[in-house]
């Protein structure tokens, strides 16, 4: 099919690498000192990355394209890249962008904080980080991440943790963590689909919905009540909602 999609002048490109923390599908890479574009499956043809090349080397152009489908790349992973011939086999990042190459945190994290930091009568354990993993926006995430498997995942809307004080010890300790935002974020069915797969993939144990308060947050509890009831496994929900101030309004199994 004939569609947009982005357009690469090598002639002009000096492999800056400005424009790969702005393609938020991972979709270019810089191989061979220079930004390519790995594959058609994965650009969207929307052009994020355009204004911030200072080459002024990617365009738009309108040609013969696979139809971009994250829905498909992500049900079935086997499908993503097949690397033109050009392109070496290892690059400096994962799936394009450094922000959203996974990383396990697998070393206790209030060891390494006590570790750095020295101990002062205001430190205490709520001060340590809780998160186990990076990335944690939805659109970044990879159901297929070796850490997802049996976790008990939360949910979270992203201003929750600004909110509430102890969001890391009290609610975030064990558990894998994805943010999104209901009313802001777009491809809600990506979301849809990435958590089917960590419901039926990864076969994460259960989810925690955290949620504000203000009205258009409850969006985020209908994406997970969807995907719970397209997938094969079923999975206990909690839901909760979470006030401006910070204080947990509501909280049960749903």
């Amino acid at each position: 099919m004939k569609r947009d999609i982005i357009k690469i002048d090598e002639e002009l490109c000096d492999g800056c690498g400005l424009c790969i923390p702005n393609c938020h599908e991972g979709a270019l890479q810089i191989i061979d000192e220079k930004a390519r574009l790995i594959s058609d499956l994965m650009c969207d043809g929307l052009g994020d990355c355009i204004g911030h090349c200072p080459k002024g080397a990617i365009t738009i152009e309108q040609r013969e394209a696979e139809p971009y489908d994250e829905i498909a790349v992500i049900i079935k992973p086997e499908n993503l890249i097949k690397k033109e011939e050009n392109m070496v086999e290892e690059s400096t990042c994962s799936g394009g962008c450094p922000g959203s190459m996974p990383v396990d945190f697998n070393i206790n994290i209030e060891q390494m904080n006590k570790a750095a930091l020295p101990k002062t009568e205001q430190q205490t354990s709520q001060s340590a980080s809780e998160l186990r993993h990076w990335p944690v926006q939805m659109h970044l995430i990879n159901p297929a991440t070796s850490y997802f498997k049996n976790s008990d995942l939360l949910l979270a809307a992203d201003c929750v943790a600004f909110s509430m004080g102890d969001f890391h010890q009290n609610y975030l300790k064990g558990k894998t963590l994805i943010i999104a935002c209901p009313k802001l974020d777009s491809g809600i069915e990506t979301y849809i689909a990435k958590i089917i797969s960590l419901i039926d993939d990864a076969k994460i144990n259960t989810i925690t919905v955290m949620m504000m308060e203000v009205p258009c947050c409850s969006g985020l509890l209908q994406i997970v009540k969807t995907a719970t009831s397209q997938a094969k496994r079923k999975v206990p929900v909690k839901a909760m909602i979470i006030g401006i101030k910070g204080e947990v309004i509501s909280e049960e199994w749903i």
